[in-house]
């Protein structure tokens, strides 16, 4: 995803670009493109007139009900005590006009929105080609993530990626080693590989990746599988890229193993888990390893993608690569 830092209006200017620059990408036309300028100019702006400055994450997005271009505004400012309030027209904390996140509603086809007074604003908007609906469809989000390059880097040395194959969920999360071009490199074999193999357990898949890395510097890699029918998550990690489960407002990190896939491992195992609600968060050492969501009341309710990007924002360490991918059920 491409990170813009937005403390003015040249920033506004930044974020409205990068979205256009990958709307032009993706094949968008120019209604479309001129939706997404739009969404984008209007979250940006309002990071600068209510949340002291923050940050816009531009990346393209798919999943079952549409594909396009997703928009993350976050800041750490004051926050909304009244979210549903903020979302009306002519409603306005800065003697403005009020018309921003009604516009972005109108112009997206899905938008959410996790605030907490004195916690800041997570703002999420898909924009896909066509016309946004005028009645929102019910979503039920089961996966979101995002995944923010260091920064002076042009590309991101780690990725997120999810295979619904078998009945199952499983979802993978690597970390090549160090940053730039090569790092990405050992990030991208790894996805392909766990694609390729996806139909293995948990364990050989893993072994298939880790064989896979030798040509590359080699990375973190940690997959996780959640089984409905048994309601298990199985779960196996080289190297320190995290796996967290959340349910019933409490948290377990689960075991991950010491080492780097393609070069030096244990023995792989697999570590099982009961699970049958509540949220699955893999993610690279981009995120400190302390973070938690005690402020975050009802955060489970939030699109996956959202709960990805205020986890980043809060718990980033700013000097690396930083993926964090949400399974939700």
């Amino acid at each position: 995803m491409k990170s813009v830092g937005v403390n003015d209006p040249s920033g506004v200017a930044e974020a409205r670009r990068a979205a256009t620059d990958l709307a032009q990408r993706l094949g968008f036309n120019e209604t479309d493109k001129g939706k997404l300028a739009l969404v984008a100019t209007e979250l940006s702006t309002n990071l600068v007139k209510h949340g002291s400055g923050g940050e816009i994450l531009v990346g393209a997005y798919e999943d079952s009900e549409s594909q396009g271009i997703e928009i993350l505004a976050l800041d750490k400012g004051a926050g909304m005590s009244n979210v549903a309030a903020c979302l009306e027209d002519g409603y306005s904390s800065a003697g403005t006009a009020g018309r921003g996140l009604g516009a972005v509603i109108r112009q997206s086809h899905f938008v959410d929105i996790g605030s907490w007074p004195g916690v800041g604003t997570a703002v999420l908007a898909r924009v896909a080609p066509g016309a946004a609906p005028s009645i929102k469809p019910p979503t039920v989000p089961t996966w979101g993530g995002v995944s923010v390059a260091k920064a002076g880097e042009e590309v991101c040395g780690d990725a997120l990626s999810v295979s619904d194959a078998g009945n199952v969920r499983t979802l993978l999360v690597v970390d090549g080693l160090g940053h730039g071009p090569e790092a990405a490199e050992a990030a991208v074999e790894a996805v392909r590989l766990f694609h390729r193999y996806n139909g293995n357990t948990i364990a050989n898949l893993l072994d298939y990746i880790h064989g896979g890395l030798r040509s590359t510097r080699g990375a973190a890699v940690s997959v996780a599988r959640f089984d409905p029918a048994t309601k298990n998550i199985s779960f196996s990690g080289i190297g320190n890229v995290a796996g967290v489960i959340i349910t019933a407002g409490e948290t377990k990190r689960m075991v991950s193993m010491a080492g780097t896939a393609g070069f030096n491992t244990r023995k792989i195992r697999t570590f099982d888990y009961p699970f049958s609600h509540g949220l699955i968060v893999l993610h690279s050492d981009g995120l400190a390893s302390s973070w938690t969501v005690d402020r975050y009341p009802n955060l489970a309710a939030l699109h996956p993608s959202l709960i990805a990007a205020i986890l980043y924002r809060d718990f980033t360490r700013v000097r690396d690569d930083a993926t964090v991918l949400v399974g939700k059920w």
